[in-house]
């Protein structure tokens, strides 16, 4: 009986505001309150509320049949408790019917694991004691950053208790498999390797209402019969998805809403068909042997790497910086300093700087508030600057309005660098 997962991400960065050179000693208060404040509100109302309303209502209307996950990072549940509780408390209803998985990630949506271990396991740790806090069950499948993966992740997942972590299905590990099967990661001896299908996904994500692409329109009769061509009794369908392709990458009026409510029917139509999540995979379907993948995948660009945040000398430097402070940072004990670097962690500030954003086409650049890769290298560097400088003087940290920062102190010099 073959099994369909429909993962969602949701992410959103604390965003940093415009800072410039002469910022630099002078202003220790990083974030744009109110810009992290708008998006949030912009997406509650075209996304979240009306897509977590309509998965509620596809869970009761199917008795149960429809089943999702969801990976959300921990600065994004953050700014959701702090101001917008009805989202919250939609995705505590959504919990309640106990056809909701809630993944586990790094609390700060970092590249954690590839630049400090240690780093990456106390996000990680911190992520799920806020899942299971605000919906009552710790995370026991996992999905990384941009589904960042490799052999190494899956040994230290399977060694912190996680049962399965999701990844791309990329065509240079499948060297002819299918994606659609249950693996044991390459060194491991319990955890469950999940691929997500990348051409049924961003079918979805990317093409729905591209009119130049020759499967449109897509309707989800259409989307279910390729589903259906999946063959094998231990076979798994991994369609994972940004949340926010239902309403913002994809508007209310291309259809995107009255194709996720009628895609349940259309998928169990076929009685062989069930869906399911990633935790209940592991305990119904045998694993098809033993894939090893040494070298990072993720789920972004044609070659399925690391380019996206760390593939040009702008991300490669502030990444040299921004991870070169781990070890003074854990030195200082001081819990506010340690919450804004952190915060800085979060990878878009990385992805900003990387050239895809630029390029035309991308769906996603609404969300970029940079002109380019050079406006996003320059700003987050100032802010690393004085951020730096605040580690070496001592600048103490407090707490305003509710938001971690740096307080001023007197006779703190301005960078010349």
């Amino acid at each position: 009986m073959p099994l369909v997962t429909l993962n969602f991400e949701l992410h959103q960065p604390r965003r940093l505001r415009h800072y410039t050179f002469f910022d630099i000693g002078r202003n220790h208060d990083y974030e744009d309150v109110e810009s992290s404040r708008q998006m949030i509100g912009k997406l509650l109302e075209k996304c979240y509320l009306p897509a977590n309303a309509l998965i509620l209502e596809l869970i009761r209307k199917h008795g149960g049949s429809f089943k999702v996950s969801y990976g959300m990072s921990g600065l994004f549940l953050e700014q959701l408790r702090k101001s917008r509780r009805k989202v919250v408390d939609s995705f505590r209803r959504l919990a309640d019917t106990g056809c909701v998985e809630f993944l586990g990630g790094t609390y700060h949506h970092s590249l954690a694991f590839l630049y400090a271990k240690k780093e990456f396991e106390d996000q990680v740790r911190l992520q799920c004691e806020l899942i299971e806090d605000l919906f009552g069950e710790a995370p026991v499948s996992f999905r990384n950053t941009g589904l960042i993966y490799n052999d190494d992740l899956a040994k230290a997942l399977e060694k912190m208790g996680f049962h399965a972590v999701l990844s791309e299905g990329a065509e240079r590990i499948l060297d002819g498999r299918s994606p659609h099967a249950l693996y044991r990661p390459g060194g491991c001896r319990r955890i469950g390797l999940l691929l997500r299908n990348h051409r049924l996904s961003d079918d979805i994500s990317f093409r729905f209402s591209d009119r130049t692409w020759s499967a449109y329109p897509l309707t989800a009769e259409k989307y279910a019969g390729w589903v259906h061509r999946t063959k094998g009794k231990d076979a798994v369908v991994n369609i994972l998805l940004d949340y926010e392709t239902f309403g913002e990458h994809q508007w209310t009026e291309t259809g995107i809403f009255e194709f996720l409510k009628a895609l349940p029917r259309e998928i169990l139509k076929n009685p062989d068909f069930r869906f399911s999540t990633p935790a209940e995979v592991m305990k119904k379907v045998r694993p098809a042997g033993e894939l090893s993948v040494p070298d990072f995948i993720s789920w972004t660009g044609d070659e399925k790497d690391l380019t996206a945040w760390c593939g040009n000398h702008l991300q490669k430097d502030a990444l040299r910086v921004l991870y070169g402070l781990a070890r003074r940072v854990r030195l200082k004990k001081d819990k506010r300093l340690m919450e804004v670097w952190r915060s800085l962690q979060a990878s878009d500030h990385l992805y900003y700087m990387g050239n895809r954003w630029h390029e035309a086409g991308d769906i996603t650049r609404s969300l970029n508030p940079y002109p380019s890769p050079y406006d996003a290298y320059i700003n987050f560097m100032n802010v690393l600057t004085d951020y730096s400088n605040t580690l070496k003087s001592g600048v103490p940290a407090v707490k305003k309005k509710g938001r971690a920062h740096l307080a001023p102190q007197k006779g703190l010099r301005r960078s010349k660098k």
